[in-house]
């Protein structure tokens, strides 16, 4: 079974076997690719790692681009001849939803918060740094309850960089040596990193109050999160495959 699961900036796809995962691949998001040039993509990478389109028995997606998951669905049922799954409000998840407007919800953020509740149990938060930063909460009993939504890292530093005359971009990854940093490259970083840091802090922390409930775990993920991880003091779990386990946790609960 293939797993996808489309964001904004990165696609992830993710090759089950029963409960073995065979395969992972990331991939830039384009958001006018048809279900043709999606299939060279996927047999190209498939072929890298050993495996074929014909152990693609179902495909599972999470998108939230709108014209793409048009094309994921020709793709399953027109070029592979497999049963699709899109995750959306019909879905059964197995929380009560309890956002304002269900349907509003992101995709992405319903099936971490199925796989956090399985892997890592309930109540939990969970913190997802992407194109956008999102903490969402599930209480005790199952209910998806919502959460904040924060700037992207990346996003935010494009817009830093192209709105100032001299500064530079710079690269994320390499370690802040101190908050007080001594040249312009690592006071950018230092800002960002430790900055997201405490600003993910800060909401979970104010999360965790508002449920009022003992034993709130906190797991994270997502692309860029390994950058800012490690200097969370809130966060307990780092799981980057975090999506792709609960897209198989859908496919089981709704093939």
């Amino acid at each position: 079974m293939m797993a996808v699961d489309v964001g904004n900036t990165q696609t992830v796809l993710g090759l089950f076997e029963g409960d073995e995962l065979r395969g992972q691949w990331r991939l830039a998001t384009e958001a006018h690719r048809t279900a043709d040039e999606l299939a060279v993509v996927f047999a190209g990478l498939l072929d890298l790692s050993g495996l074929r389109l014909e152990d693609v028995s179902a495909m599972i997606v999470s998108s939230v681009v709108p014209g793409l998951a048009r094309s994921y669905r020709d793709l399953a049922r027109e070029i592979f001849d497999v049963p699709f799954y899109p995750v959306n409000r019909e879905m059964e998840t197995g929380l009560k939803n309890r956002y304002d407007d269900p349907g509003a919800v992101g995709a992405d953020r319903i099936v971490n918060a199925v796989a956090a509740g399985r892997h890592y149990g309930l109540p939990v938060i969970i913190v997802d740094i992407g194109t956008a930063t999102t903490v969402e909460a599930v209480d005790g009993e199952g209910c998806y309850l919502g959460g904040a939504i924060l700037t992207g890292l990346q996003v935010a530093l494009e817009a830093l960089v192209s709105r100032t005359a001299k500064l530079p971009s710079v690269d994320l990854e390499e370690e802040p040596p101190r908050v007080i940093a001594t040249n312009t490259p690592d006071s950018i970083r230092s800002g960002f990193i430790y900055g997201y840091a405490g600003a993910i802090d800060a909401l979970v922390r104010r999360s965790r109050e508002e449920l009022g409930e003992v034993d709130v775990g906190v797991v994270a993920t997502g692309g860029p999160a390994r950058a800012i991880v490690r200097h969370c003091r809130e966060i307990e779990t780092f799981d980057p495959d975090l999506t792709l386990k609960g897209l198989h946790i859908l496919y089981e609960m709704n093939s």
